[in-house]
């Protein structure tokens, strides 16, 4: 059984920007923390689909939508190192677990953001989302 993935973990993964992917880019140029937003497991098939929000340190370009994560909360989601870091929610990876070629089963989990700051995130990704641009990460 691999790790059960749940929204609010805090993991490495090579994100692959929606403007990497326009310039015909198909990897991620380094390892970065996500935030898993949605991780659902699929009845009919039994995969695991993640939504996966980019943690960055630069702040928001304008234009550009994300909130910056508190210090407790970058302790939290073991990322107390960086001084500021941000959550950018107007783009998104998604990825199927089972058929990833950047997610392992047992991936280790670097922390956990706090049920009140995962429904903060979660709100503003659902307000924002019918304008996010999602860049696929599987075949």
């Amino acid at each position: 059984m691999s790790h059960e993935f749940r929204p609010g973990e805090v993991i490495s993964y090579p994100y692959l920007w929606a403007w990497q992917q326009q310039r015909g880019e198909t990897e991620g140029r380094k390892p970065r923390p996500v935030c898993i937003v949605i991780a659902i497991r699929s009845a009919r098939d039994g995969n695991t689909h993640l939504v996966l929000l980019a943690i960055t340190t630069q702040p928001p370009q304008a234009g550009r939508i994300a909130l910056e994560i508190p210090d407790i909360e970058r302790r939290r989601a073991g990322l107390g190192d960086l001084k500021q870091s941000w959550i950018v929610v107007d783009e998104y990876n998604y990825d199927i677990v089972e058929h990833s070629w950047y997610i392992e089963p047992y991936q280790a989990v670097l922390g956990r953001f706090s049920k009140s700051f995962v429904m903060k995130i979660a709100a503003l990704f659902a307000k924002v989302r019918s304008q996010s641009g999602q860049v696929k990460r599987f075949d």
